[in-house]
């Protein structure tokens, strides 16, 4: 059977509808087309192992769910894709699987469907087995051993004694797993298979090398064993010799079905004497009679066959080099690809105006204007500081009064943008209650007095008001606004903040004393009201005019929509 089947492309169909893309990927990866699994999948599900958002036991279960399929193709790319992450995907896939009790429960998989099928269930069964004991190694050691590190200070060469004699059987047992593979270069005879086989030659290598440096470091330790732990290291010694003709052996087959052979490496026996010298200093320690036998002979002995062992592991440490050379050159031919590929496409794209890149916000049917925007919220330059106030709200004229702005808050900066400012340097506020709020002051009612003037405006409202006591003060000293105090009653007598000194106001042949605005005090967060005041003239006080009622608006120093329309608020007489 080639090519993807009815059923395949049912099943990525149902993964595309419930929006599954790792599931899709799996489906997809082992397809019942008879070929190793694609590199784009496999690709694609080691970056999931990579990402934190990815469910690995989801992964793992999608894997073990098409392992359940009755096709020997969808059964052995499974365990293809399932090995190629535990090789090459994130750590913590392979830490998941080795947390399971059970793996793949293969061992009587059996493919029916004709004479290929009942040929590739046996190397399935083996391969399933070899993929458990991988597992099952991880979760004894905590470490894959052909990840750890290699050389003089690697992980196998500077363990202690009791460690690695429970160490180096693990590795042996996974050796053996692997080797029980046994396939001949006649029966690869498809693309999974030999997909399989490539994973397999290279967990050899490495894994090899690991065992290699675990019998140097054993043998360097042999001669100050104990007795039981020399019986221990001489029986594992014996077995590493047998195994290391078994991997001369897989290695023949690698090299017969097309491998390189610069990546297959040249394993050194160590010397037959070896073995003798290390009976015999075994069986000194039963008290047996051996040979008499110098230390200088079994050093000579034991440095030649560290030397040879050494050999061995440079040479796996080259091939492991070597493809590690070569991943990442075809790494950088698939991204140099990628590049040229994406140049071609910007170069097929037709150039945008200028108008067009210049703004955000600007459309196809170009129908909004690219005018620089103004950001509000930014920190006005030393230049900007002292900007002129907006001298139209009540017609200000008089260029001697320049009332300076309270330095604790930039508001009145930002508020040039938006509206005015009072006579404190406060934002001011519209009022919202008035029926005459919109209407320009030239149109104002005959009997509001508003003059062009404000100091004799403020002066007529004072002495109307009859504020004050008609001291003055030549000092300035601007205060942080406190808290509202409650005021009433016909006895009450406000706090007369510190102010400039004012000129005399003169209306209809009247003299008015020099009175100072009061200052009122209110929290910035105290909500706008209207008051009025009628308070009658005290006797003995200048004859004044019918005395208005004031209707003002709470000053603030930050409008509550800074992107509503905000403008000054005006002082208006009932």
């Amino acid at each position: 059977m080639s090519g993807q089947s009815l059923t395949d492309r049912i099943t990525a169909a149902q993964h595309s509808v419930t929006g599954s893309a790792v599931s899709k990927t799996v489906c997809k990866a082992t397809t019942h087309e008879i070929m190793g699994p694609k590199k784009k999948h496999l690709d694609y599900l080691i970056q999931c192992t990579n990402e934190m958002n990815v469910n690995i036991p989801q992964l793992a279960d999608s894997l073990f769910e098409r392992t359940t399929n009755s096709s020997w193709v969808v059964v052995f790319k499974s365990l293809i894709t399932t090995h190629h992450l535990m090789v090459y995907g994130n750590e913590r896939f392979i830490q998941y699987l080795a947390s399971r009790n059970t793996l793949f429960n293969l061992s009587n998989f059996l493919d029916k469907s004709g004479l290929q099928g009942y040929d590739m269930s046996t190397f399935i069964r083996r391969y399933s087995r070899y993929l458990n004991e991988k597992a099952v190694s991880y979760r004894q050691v905590a470490f894959d051993f052909t990840k750890v590190k290699r050389g003089a200070d690697g992980v196998m060469r500077t363990m202690n004694t009791e460690k690695l004699l429970k160490t180096v059987p693990i590795i042996q047992n996974q050796m053996d797993a692997l080797l029980d593979f046994n396939v001949n270069s006649n029966e690869l005879t498809n693309g999974v298979i030999n997909a399989a086989f490539m994973l397999l030659f290279k967990d050899a290598i490495r894994l090899f090398a690991a065992y290699n440096e675990g019998i140097i470091n054993l043998l360097e330790k042999y001669f100050d064993m104990k007795k039981n732990q020399c019986k221990e290291g001489l029986d594992i010694y014996k077995k590493f010799l047998t195994r290391m003709t078994r991997i001369s052996e897989f290695l023949k087959v690698a090299e017969q079905v097309g491998i390189d052979r610069g990546d297959i490496p040249d394993l050194s026996q160590a010397p037959s004497s070896l073995l003798d010298a290390l009976e015999q200093h075994l069986a000194s320690l039963e008290g047996k009679k051996i040979k008499d036998s110098t230390a200088a002979s079994r050093a000579t002995t034991l440095s030649n066959a560290v030397s040879s062992l050494a050999s061995t592991g440079l040479s796996l440490t080259k091939v492991d080099e070597r493809e590690k050379q070569a991943a990442l050159e075809e790494e950088q031919a698939r991204l140099k690809a990628l590049k040229e590929q994406r140049l071609k496409e910007l170069a097929k794209k037709p150039h945008t105006s200028l108008t067009t890149a210049a703004s955000p916000v600007s459309t196809s049917a170009g129908g909004i204007m690219t005018a620089p925007a103004i950001d509000i919220f930014s920190t006005p330059s030393s230049s900007n500081s002292t900007s002129k106030l907006p001298n139209d709200l009540l017609d200000l004229q008089q260029p001697t009064f320049h009332p300076s702005v309270h330095p604790m808050s930039t508001a009145s900066q930002v508020a040039s943008t938006w509206g005015g400012f009072d006579e404190l340097g406060g934002l001011l506020k519209p009022t919202v209650a008035s029926q005459n709020q919109n209407l320009p002051v030239a149109k104002l009612p005959p009997s509001k007095l508003v003059s062009d003037d404000l100091d004799s405006s403020l002066a007529n409202l004072v002495g109307n008001l009859g504020i004050g006591n008609g001291t003055t003060k030549n000092d300035v000293n601007w205060s942080q606004p406190g808290e509202k105090k409650l005021t009433g009653g016909s006895n009450w007598q406000p706090k007369v903040a510190p102010t400039t000194a004012w000129n005399a106001a003169t209306m209809n042949g009247m003299h008015f004393p020099q009175y100072a605005p009061p200052v009122m005090a209110y929290p910035a967060t105290t909500p706008t009201g209207m008051i009025g005041y009628g308070i009658p003239p005290q006797m003995g006080s200048v004859p004044v005019m019918t005395q208005p009622t004031l209707i003002y608006s709470q000053p603030v120093m930050r409008p509550p929509n800074p992107f509503g329309p905000v403008s000054g608020a005006q002082i208006q007489f009932m």
